[in-house]
């Protein structure tokens, strides 16, 4: 019967319902292999608008932030630096490796031990210290990484280590004096590496000799980035004010050419891309500081929260975006002090693309249609988080990543 009426359709409506029936097959298989969740959200609801429902709380980041922990613990090795990837599925280790991405897990400890410390966070940190250590160059009174197997450095190597001396210092008061003040000996010594590899524009070169610690090579917007946020925490925490010179150029500049010239040039900069997260951090802490005209720089972080969010389209980017929400939270709780309208609108979106991310943590809290079949009952594995919604590969930066992205939404959101 249908079979009839389809054959005495004109020729026309025949190839219109074909097709049609075409494109609904195709929704439905592009909808199983990358459809989520959050994708309703964008539609149903009115995130621009800041009109959302609220998905997370704090258990669930709880859960999920105590997983991630487990999962970068886990993949410590026993020298100190970490593995870089793991696949869930195969169960295998990845041959790669990447010096900035280790010294960024070790950040990432860092970070977490000072938002909940514990001991054996503390004995983590102490071998990540350690390995890097082992494996650095001592340059007149400057010092630089040189990880094994690497004849050029990089910059934000550096500056990641920088960052977790500061985070460790910050958070471990009870150590004996005599550590204490080997490790900020050895803090000051990168935080001079740093200062000497700024180059004349106020940004900084990109690498490094590892026999010398010279710099060279042309500037990053990660590493300026990275850069400065680790002058300015250990100004801001640490009491090295004498930075504040180094910081203040490095501020105007990486505003100057990293954000305003990269978007005159595109308007979705992958330049700006690379700069987001580490500058909205930098100039959070100094919009949030007592240094001198830095106010201007809360401005900048707000602007830069809009451009991620209504230009770079951060909710439906399809890899893993953790990075993002580092500058988005930031964001957020400058809007909330100051009483900004726009503090809705961020929530909306560190809800709907938080609830997304940890939807890809193994053994997760909120786990979607993929991670819920993973082997949440494999010590490697759980806690660790994917880089896309259905890919099984677990990389130690994406994790950290998310992992401080929860940490702030459980202090300035939930």
């Amino acid at each position: 019967m249908l079979l009839a009426r389809f054959r005495a359709w004109s020729k026309p409506q025949r190839i219109a319902l074909v097709s049609a029936v075409g494109v609904l097959l195709v929704g439905v298989v592009v909808w199983w292999r990358l459809g989520e969740a959050a994708y309703l959200r964008l539609v149903l609801e009115s995130p621009g608008a800041g009109k959302c429902e609220r998905h997370l709380s704090r258990p669930v980041l709880d859960r999920s932030i105590a997983l991630g922990t487990r999962f970068l613990l886990a993949h410590q090795k026993p020298a100190g630096n970490f593995d870089y990837e793991y696949d869930w599925r195969t169960k295998t280790l990845s041959e790669g490796d990447n010096e900035v991405r280790q010294a960024g897990a070790l950040w990432g400890l860092a970070l977490l031990h000072r938002d909940a410390p514990k001991p054996e966070l503390a004995a983590a940190i102490e071998r990540g210290l350690a390995f890097f250590e082992q494996h650095s160059t001592a340059a007149k009174r400057a010092r630089c990484t040189a990880y094994p197997g690497n004849e050029s450095g990089k910059i934000g190597t550096v500056a990641l280590l920088a960052l977790a001396y500061v985070e460790y210092l910050r958070a471990a008061r009870d150590l004996p004096s005599e550590h204490r003040a080997d490790l900020a000996q050895r803090l000051d010594q990168y935080l001079r590496m740093l200062v000497g590899a700024v180059q004349p524009s106020g940004l900084w070169f990109g690498d490094y000799d590892v026999k010398n610690c010279k710099p060279s090579g042309e500037h990053s917007p990660y590493s300026d980035g990275e850069a400065l946020l680790a002058l300015v925490k250990a100004a801001k925490y640490l009491g090295h004010r004498e930075l504040l010179p180094v910081i203040m150029n490095g501020a105007a500049a990486g505003k100057r050419l990293n954000i305003e010239r990269a978007r005159a040039e595109e308007a979705d900069s992958d330049v700006t891309k690379g700069f987001y997260q580490w500058s909205s951090m930098a100039y959070f802490e100094l919009a949030t500081s007592d240094f001198p005209d830095t106010r201007g720089y809360g401005d900048t972080v707000l602007e830069l929260a809009d451009w991620i969010i209504d230009t770079h389209h951060i909710l439906s980017r399809t890899r893993n975006t953790g990075y993002a929400f580092e500058g988005i939270i930031h964001a957020y709780a400058l809007a909330k002090q100051r009483g900004d309208a726009r503090q809705a609108k961020l929530a909306c979106a560190i809800d709907i693309g938080l609830e997304r991310l940890i939807g890809w943590q193994v053994g997760g809290p909120l786990p979607n249609r993929y991670t819920a079949g993973s082997g949440a009952d494999d010590a490697k594995s759980l806690g660790g988080v994917q880089n896309a919604a259905f890919e099984s590969p677990l990389r130690i930066d994406v994790t950290q990543h998310q992992m401080h992205a929860a940490v702030l939404a459980r202090r300035y959101v939930y």
